[in-house]
C-alpha cells in the first residue's frame, strides 16, 4: 500500500523537487557542517538566490524557499536562511534535463556557475584591483631597495 502512495505523487509535484542548501556548497563547511560536493568545486558562502538564478537560467523548474533553514546552519542570519526546490525528473521519471541525471550533477554545476554571475564577478573585479595596487606596491618596494 506505501508503494502505491508513493506512486501516486509524481515527481512533478512540489514535494518531489530534490532540495538544494546553500550549505551543500559553502566551502567554508566541514562535511559535517553539511558540505555535499568536494571542498575544491564549492563556492564561499552561496547564496540560495545565487543557486536559483544559476538553475533558472539553465532551464530548470525552480521553486525558491526563503524562510526554510538547513537544520545543521547554526548561524541563524538571512544570508544562511533558504533552500531551493529543484524539478529533477519529469512524470515518467526521466529526468528534466539530460545532462542533469542526479542531485550532485545539479549541485555541481551550481557551484561551477555561482563564481561567474555578474554579481560575484563585480565584487570581485573590486579585490582584483585592489590586488593589483597591492602587486604595484611591491614593486616599488623592490625598485627602492636596487
Amino acid at each position: 500500500m506505501a508503494a502505491a502512495a508513493a506512486g501516486a505523487v509524481s515527481p512533478a509535484d512540489k514535494e518531489r523537487f530534490i532540495c538544494i542548501y546553500p550549505a551543500y556548497l559553502n566551502n567554508k563547511k566541514t562535511i559535517a557542517e553539511g558540505r555535499r560536493i568536494p571542498i575544491d568545486k564549492a563556492v564561499e558562502n552561496p547564496t540560495s538566490t545565487e543557486i536559483q538564478d544559476v538553475c533558472a537560467a539553465v532551464g530548470f523548474n525552480v521553486l525558491l524557499e526563503k524562510n526554510k533553514m538547513y537544520p545543521r546552519e547554526w548561524n541563524r542570519d538571512v544570508q544562511y536562511r533558504g533552500r531551493v526546490r529543484i524539478q529533477l525528473k519529469q512524470d515518467d521519471g526521466n529526468p528534466c534535463l539530460p545532462q542533469f541525471p542526479t542531485r550532485k550533477s545539479v549541485m555541481l554545476y551550481a557551484a561551477e556557475t555561482i563564481p561567474k554571475l555578474k554579481t560575484r564577478t563585480q565584487k570581485m573585479g573590486g579585490s582584483d584591483q585592489s590586488l593589483q595596487q597591492g602587486e604595484g606596491g611591491k614593486k616599488g618596494k623592490g625598485k627602492k631597495k636596487k
